[in-house]
């Protein structure tokens, strides 16, 4: 009886565990720091033709920091009917399929499911559209806005030539440029988009609406970490590195990564067929593309200062208009970010623990690929909260990291870099003075008291 009974809460036990395997999936979905991202696509029918319509396409990112890099997006559906494309501006159907059944004009497209790609920068003017042309590039939300939006012109026939006929596309899926994204039904819109002439005097208004909204999950995508975090500080010589493995093992991928110092490199890096998708990364005990590395630098009276330094190991990408997330609870007392662009995203309304740095353009904002220039730094200062600020357990780190819309790989908890004696109140007040003490000494020999434009406040 008594092994029938453990055998029966073994049973339970199982279901429970696969129940909750069965849940953690979705939950990957949902992003506690931007719980409204989400790219949509707005379909609107402008006017009506003998067979069918002429629809704007509109996607438009509002994901605060995730962003769509080069190779671009990519965007296909299913028709309802029997639809086919005539003519495209500010976009182009990937394969025209079988337009044998036609004999004067050929259409643009067949398929009874197209995918549609962006027009590279430089195309002809007569095939230009409003957003268009800029190889399927997206920046995110929070960094560029207006960047942030793509555009294209079809015509569509075979179709329906009235509200009541014509239907919306179905199956839709986007790839940014792979997979991640998982894409809902089309929903009609009422009322329809209102236009707005460029003088401001006239409106118009869509024929029909649709819209489809589409949201990332870095379980669909099936993709290993991309990027992981190392920890150091001025108060204790340990270095605590990223996970071993964090991205992957040198010993389940053979080929994967490559010596820095290999006679090869070249080789490898450029030869035939290689997709810059695929990262190259340089051989590491992490084996990520990306390190984040934050170091608690120095310790002022009023002010304490960090430093981060992003590392690119990936020999196949130089990442362009990147940017890192970083939560940390003294962002609420930020006073100065150096050499990066900053805003704060407060995911939660009043809790202001979250901020989002990038690169200046034309500085920084391109972090090449491995090798001496792989890397960008910058320094943050933080204005001290009697209530709050302490290096004691560890409070100095960063709790959690982005990179480029990714969740970096963090060291465990208890590896942190913690105070020595941490619970000696005498070596506290010396480390305070002590910090005090080599802060003043700088700042005199420096300019009269002024190391930086904030140690004048040692």
């Amino acid at each position: 009886m008594a092994r029938l009974l453990l055998g029966a809460a073994a049973i339970a036990l199982l279901a429970g565990v696969s129940s909750l395997l069965l849940l953690v999936p979705f939950a990957e979905a949902y992003d506690p720091l931007d719980p409204n991202g989400n790219i949509t696509i707005k379909w609107d029918i402008t006017q009506w033709t003998p067979d069918g319509y002429v629809a704007v396409v509109t996607i438009y990112n509002y994901q605060k920091y995730r962003h769509i890099q080069a190779p671009g997006w990519s965007l296909g559906w299913a028709w309802a009917k029997k639809e086919i494309i005539w003519s495209m501006v500010g976009g182009q159907a990937t394969e025209q399929g079988d337009c044998s059944a036609f004999k004067a004009n050929i259409p643009h497209c067949c398929k009874r499911d197209p995918r549609v790609v962006d027009l590279v920068p430089g195309a002809p003017y007569n095939m230009q559209f409003g957003n268009c042309c800029k190889g399927g590039v997206l920046t995110s939300w929070v960094q560029d806005p207006v960047n942030a939006v793509a555009s294209f012109q079809i015509t569509v026939g075979h179709s329906g030539t009235s509200n009541k006929t014509v239907k919306a596309p179905k199956n839709f899926t986007l790839k940014a440029p792979g997979p991640g994204y998982s894409c809902g039904l089309a929903q009609e819109v009422k009322p329809p988009t209102r236009f707005i002439s460029l003088d401001g005097r006239r409106t118009t208004q869509a024929h029909v609406t649709w819209n489809v909204t589409c949201t990332y999950s870095q379980f669909v995508a099936q993709r290993a970490p991309t990027c992981c975090v190392s920890l150091s500080s001025f108060y204790n010589e340990t270095i605590v590195n990223c996970p071993k493995c964090a991205c992957g093992c040198q010993n389940k991928k053979p080929g994967s990564c490559v010596e820095g110092n290999s006679p090869y490199l070249a080789s490898v890096v450029n030869g035939p067929g290689k997709s810059s998708l695929t990262p190259l990364v340089q051989c590491t005990p992490h084996m990520c593309p990306i390190r984040v590395h934050w170091h608690v630098k120095l310790n002022y009276r009023d002010y304490w200062r960090v430093k981060v330094t992003i590392t690119n190991w990936n020999y196949r990408m130089n990442y362009s208009q990147w940017n890192l997330v970083v939560q940390h609870p003294n962002f609420e007392n930020v006073s100065t970010v150096f050499s990066f662009n900053y805003k704060s995203l407060n995911p939660y309304g009043v809790i202001n623990d979250t901020a989002m740095m990038w690169g200046v353009k034309y500085y920084n904002d391109l972090l090449m690929v491995a090798g001496p220039d792989g890397n960008v730094q910058s320094e943050l200062l933080f204005r001290k909260d009697r209530s709050t600020f302490t290096f004691d357990k560890g409070w100095a780190f960063p709790r959690r990291i982005y990179f480029n819309g990714e969740s970096c790989v963090m060291p465990s908890p208890d590896l942190y870099p913690w105070l020595p004696p941490s619970s000696t109140p005498r070596f506290r007040t010396v480390f305070l003075l002590m910090s005090f003490l080599v802060c003043g000494t700088l700042a005199f020999l420096h300019n009269h008291l002024v190391l930086d434009k904030n140690c004048g406040k040692c």
